[in-house]
């Protein structure tokens, strides 16, 4: 896409939108590079990755990016044979992590809702876990070697603890001698070129013997190393120069393992990229509520409330526009300000936004085209350097246009014809959109001349249109109106604003009969216009009001039937207790009888007894369920599992199944798990089907928020809220299988942090947890690795 073009509609501010969305330094790289494509397989492409992530973030939020680095050039120096420094070691090491969390990450989602084209990403991320363990073994989180990276350094670092030991006991010993003070400036222990030495009057120095390191600024003090310390001194510099040796050795084998790891890693950064482009693009579109456009390389473009992406959303006028089916070719006139340019940038901007990937600000239902190129002519092009008018460099710019376009491209013109005379100036814009049309190309352009109204009127295939403006008022509102051209208004504004009706009848005398005969036309066009809208937006009106009461009667319908429904249930209870009393009653009169007949000697029929019983059975009362909202309707009974959603109708409330035990179920109502009798449930949605972890997915039901996020922000809040929070965030982590999470409780007074931790030391689902590295929030961040 030509570079000018891309400036002239303001192509780069978007770039730079979107970059501030990125995550990485690598995906920041990847928007940077961003085009538009004229392909369309692979725009396509690129919107999918864009609405999945789009899903995503919506679901779950975005990709854990944190401590993912471009290490490209660390491999690069890995590779040729360069010793990396402990810091670039932990920047590897923190890479390789993250891209395994992130690769972790989607494909929990995917396996929730699947996300194919992330998740093939995701899937070629490589796994460099033992070169982390290597790397993590060696360099702590400040990036410096620890001990324990090769017992040579242990002990070298412990000859160096008890060198340097046995250095201060002596020095200490001759600074409190009471001949040696009166010689010191100070009574302490310093260092000097990493020689232990002390602060020494320089008026003893002859009194003192051993060797000067430094002096003060004044010359008064002399930093001696004592001659006794000399040899001690001598021995800590050798066990320096071993430790140096020792740890560049360790490096080198990181380094190496690195180098072994690095065609993989490489890769992974192009991943990472990738991803992270992905989650940018989609939380930009959440930024500017943007919706995703359907597209196709027919040269059919269609707009529905478009918005302008780089103006206020509160105080930008929508856009509606169609071209590329009945019609290739729109001619916008109206007066200046009227909103001509912008709609012009509109168009342009959206459509290479769509080429690009990127999801638009515009309504459900928008097609955009997928064009070889877009070509604009928008703004004034005047040239003080190169000495061309504003006219010529409009006309030169033109030239180059007309040599490059092809049927597949858009053409954007603004201000067709300016910048000359009226005459010459109309009859050369008329050929310019001719040739143009007989191209074959998409085409929008505005103009002031009222000659290329009747061209666009008898030609086939272009249709007039026009940026509205209110008379009433005296100020245009920014709205296109495809059909309708352009009226000129200078005589109604010039009326309103006071000028003499005698100068303005003299005016319209100038005019010829025929240019009256068309502004009546469009006056008349306009009222009939503006007639249809108005009663459009009253039916309208009424359609929203009817779709509003048949809302509200479905939910008094449904409520009504749960009112029915409980009502029956209750009367069943009462009717079923009735009986049972009875039969109870009656089973004593019953053994009452049996026990005369055996003491009298009577006989009582056994089958008569069994006979009353059983009416007395058939006398209990069966309801006949209903259903809920259609009660003519019998609906099969359904077998309520474990997971469903269902209505209890004691409650009026909606839950979901945890568990089921005999004839009750213990069901999730918000924040509360009761039992309840299967005969007070309906059920209402069955669980899915399939599910990896169907008991904990089927027993979970979220109380905040079904995005769970990798980390949980416990700032401003006491211990105990706290832990209640912890217990919670850890039990939804561990069932959606993170492996890794961030609970942020800040540094403060520590109060906070160390009840944190007590908690994590008992947790059952916590492996292990340790303080944020540096990049990661530091003390103020306990991260906590999961069973």
């Amino acid at each position: 896409m030509n570079e000018k073009i891309l400036t002239t509609l303001e192509y780069s501010k978007i770039i730079n939108r979107l970059s501030a969305h990125a995550a990485t330094a690598l995906g920041k790289a990847v928007v940077e590079a961003l085009q538009p494509s004229p392909d369309l397989e692979e725009v396509k492409t690129s919107l999918q990755a864009t609405d999945e992530a789009y899903k995503a973030d919506r679901l779950k939020g975005s990709a854990p990016f944190g401590g993912i680095t471009d290490i490209a050039p660390a491999l690069q120096r890995a590779r040729i044979g360069g010793t990396l420094s402990p810091a670039e070691l932990l920047a590897v090491s923190m890479t390789a992590r993250g891209s395994r969390r992130v690769k972790r990450h989607i494909e929990t989602l995917h396996e929730d809702d699947p996300i194919p084209l992330l998740y093939s990403l995701a899937d070629q991320l490589s796994e460099a876990k033992d070169l982390e363990k290597q790397i993590d073994a060696c360099i702590d989180e400040q990036a410096e070697v620890m001990d324990s990276a090769s017992t040579e350094l242990a002990a070298i670092r412990r000859e160096l603890k008890n060198g340097e030991s046995r250095i201060r006991e002596k020095l200490e010993q001759m600074i409190r001698s009471s001949s040696v003070q009166k010689m010191l400036q100070d009574s302490l222990i310093t260092l000097r070129n990493d020689r232990y030495v002390i602060p020494v009057k320089s008026e003893y120095r002859s009194h003192f013997g051993g060797i000067v390191h430094d002096q003060s600024g004044s010359g008064a003090t002399l930093f001696i190393e004592p001659e006794a310390m000399v040899a001690m001194n001598n021995k800590l510099r050798e066990l320096k120069v071993a430790e140096t040796r020792e740890i560049e050795k360790i490096l080198q084998k990181l380094t190496a393992a690195v180098a072994d790891y690095g065609p993989d890693l490489l890769i992974d950064l192009d991943l990472l990229g990738k991803l992270d482009f992905a989650f940018a693009k989609a939380r930009y579109a959440h930024g500017m509520k943007a919706t995703i456009p359907r597209m196709n390389d027919r040269g059919f473009l269609k707009i529905k409330r478009g918005r302008h992406p780089l103006l206020d959303p509160a105080a930008v006028v929508p856009l509606d526009v169609e071209l590329g089916n009945s019609f290739t070719g729109i001619i916008v006139t109206g007066p200046n300000t009227g909103g001509k340019t912008v709609s012009l940038k509109t168009i342009g901007l959206l459509s290479l936004m769509a080429m690009s990937g990127l999801f638009v600000p515009a309504e459900d239902g928008t097609q955009l085209c997928v064009f070889d190129a877009i070509y604009a002519d928008i703004g004034d092009e005047q040239s003080i350097e190169q000495s061309l008018s504003t006219f010529s460099s409009h006309l030169t710019n033109i030239i180059r246009i007309l040599s490059s376009m092809t049927p597949k491209s858009l053409v954007l013109l603004d201000e067709l014809g300016a910048g000359t005379d009226p005459a010459e100036g109309s009859a050369l814009a008329i050929a310019i959109l001719e040739h143009m049309h007989q191209t074959g190309c998409r085409l929008v352009a505005t103009t002031h001349y009222s000659e290329l109204k009747a061209y666009a009127y008898n030609r086939k295939g272009v249709i007039n249109a026009s940026m509205e403006f209110d008379v009433q008022t005296l100020s245009p509102t920014y709205r296109l109106l495809v059909g309708v051209p352009g009226r000129s208004n200078a005589f109604a504004i010039a009326e309103r604003l006071g000028l003499s009706r005698k100068i303005i009848d003299h005016a319209r005398g100038e005019v010829s009969e025929e240019d009256m005969r068309v502004e009546n036309m469009i006056a008349s066009l306009e009222e009939d216009r503006l007639g249809a809208e108005a009663e459009r937006n009253t039916a309208e009106a009424l359609r929203r009001e009817l779709e509003e009461q048949r809302r509200k009667f479905e939910e008094q319908r449904e409520r009504f039937d749960q009112q029915r429904d409980r009502m029956l249930v209750k009367a069943q209870e009462e009717a079923k207790e009735a009986v049972a009393k009875a039969k109870r009653e009656a089973e004593q009169i019953i053994a009452d009888l049996r026990k005369l007949a055996q003491e009298e000697g009577a006989s009582v029929k056994e089958h008569k007894l069994i006979e009353a019983r059983r009416k007395l059975d058939q006398a209990e009362p069966q309801l006949k369920k209903q259903g809920n909202s259609k009660p003519a309707q019998t609906k099969a009974p359904q077998k309520i599992e474990a997971g469903d959603e269902v209505m209890v109708y004691s409650l009026n409330q909606k839950g979901h199944v945890v568990e089921i035990t005999g004839g009750d179920a213990f069901v999730q109502l918000g924040i509360m798990k009761m039992k309840v009798s299967l005969n007070d449930l309906e059920l209402i949605k069955q669980a899915p089907a399939k599910q990896q972890q169907p008991k904990q997915a089927a027993s979970l039901k979220r109380t905040r928020d079904d995005q769970v996020r990798a980390e949980l922000d416990l700032r401003g809040a006491n211990v105990e809220e706290a832990i209640m929070e912890i217990d919670r965030f850890l039990d939804e982590a561990f069932l959606s299988n993170m492996g890794q999470v961030y609970i942020i409780h800040g540094k403060g007074t520590g109060v906070l942090r160390t009840g944190v931790t007590d908690f994590l030391r008992k947790h059952r689902h916590v492996k292990s947890h340790r303080l944020g590295n540096y990049n990661e929030g530091g003390a103020g961040v306990t991260v906590a690795e999961l069973e």
